[in-house]
């Protein structure tokens, strides 16, 4: 099997929760749908990640949560890292260089606009944007084909498998 790296953005968050502060804005009706549906079509595929890396912000938290309730995974299997909340392409690559050689396939949880970024670098001029410009909108996942090194991640090393949206998974 391949290395694969699965790029979720975080389903939708309520603006309207009345959050203290962006880091702890919640999942809103539609977001507490669209994840377990992501959840759902990675346990259908067989895809089961080995290490789930997820931002410690709230809306991403539950996100995670629900998708690894769906691959009967213990919430003690993700990792919560604060470098993925607010994060650049560098902190992401960061992020990303610090997974176990082991680790075969990957769930990355967090936000825009750097899992875009990060998408973007890895899948190189490969990559087609799509029509309506969104590239990750909330609840979408990216799957890539990984090189052996997770440290060693150049421009255009990864094979972009598909892009999933909850949408889309009815």
């Amino acid at each position: 099997m391949p290395r694969e790296l699965l790029i979720l953005r975080h389903a939708k968050s309520d603006w309207d929760s009345g959050a203290a502060s962006d880091f702890e804005r919640p999942l809103a009706k539609r977001g507490r749908k669209d994840a377990p549906r992501v959840g759902e079509w990675l346990y259908r595929e067989g895809l089961i990640p080995a290490l789930i890396v997820s931002s410690p912000a709230q809306r991403a938290q539950e996100t995670a949560l629900k998708v690894c309730k769906c691959l009967d995974l213990s919430k003690k299997e993700i990792v919560w890292d604060a470098d993925i909340y607010e994060a650049d392409l560098q902190a992401l690559m960061d992020v990303l260089s610090r997974v176990p050689s082991a680790a075969q396939l990957v769930l990355l949880v967090g936000h825009n606009p750097g899992l875009e970024g990060l998408l973007r670098h890895l899948a190189g001029p490969d990559l087609d944007e799509p029509d309506d410009g969104k590239l990750l909108p909330t609840a979408a996942l990216a799957r890539l084909e990984m090189p052996e090194d997770w440290s060693r991640l150049d421009y255009g090393c990864a094979g972009l498998v598909g892009i999933v949206r909850a949408k889309q998974l009815k």
